[in-house]
């Protein structure tokens, strides 16, 4: 075999972005979930403006406030005797649910996770069925959304 030079393409390394369509989740102590999408891996900070009374600027000073994370959206293929999402939103009930890590991993040409996402506590928000439509031939996609209370990146 070769060895191959940089930038060609041959294996990952520094100059070659790793592909988004490679990935894999865990949900609790369900592993390798085969979901078609997974979006919403944001975090933010919020802003917090102040200004003290004799302060010389007629503008406020800027400081980081609370951190805020998105709700994680994931779509998967509709399959038959699969009710594994509703399910999960129905164990909910007077907040007393078993929150769950969810793990996301990007992964390399061999299978390998490069990047991994945790959510903590996280649990079911909402779930939506597949859209129908007699006129077409695309597969029925369901989404599940997962709130949790925070989030971690590593690089593998």
């Amino acid at each position: 075999m070769a060895t191959p030079v940089v930038g060609t393409g041959d294996v990952q390394d520094q100059f070659w972005p790793l592909p988004k369509f490679y990935f894999s989740v865990d949900i609790g102590d369900i592993t390798d979930i085969p979901f078609q999408e997974v979006s919403g891996l944001d975090v933010e900070t919020e802003v917090i403006e102040y200004r003290h009374g004799n302060s010389p600027n007629h503008g406020t000073i800027k400081m980081p406030g609370l951190m805020k994370y998105g709700d994680v959206t994931l779509k998967k293929g509709v399959f038959v005797e699969d009710n594994q999402f509703y399910d999960w939103i129905n164990e909910i009930a007077l907040n007393t649910y078993k929150r769950v890590t969810v793990v996301i991993k990007l992964l390399d040409e061999v299978g390998d996770p490069k990047m991994i996402w945790t959510l903590t506590n996280a649990f079911a928000q909402k779930v939506t069925p597949t859209d129908m439509n007699s006129q077409s031939s695309e597969a029925g996609i369901e989404t599940i959304v997962f709130t949790h209370e925070g989030m971690t990146q590593e690089v593998a």
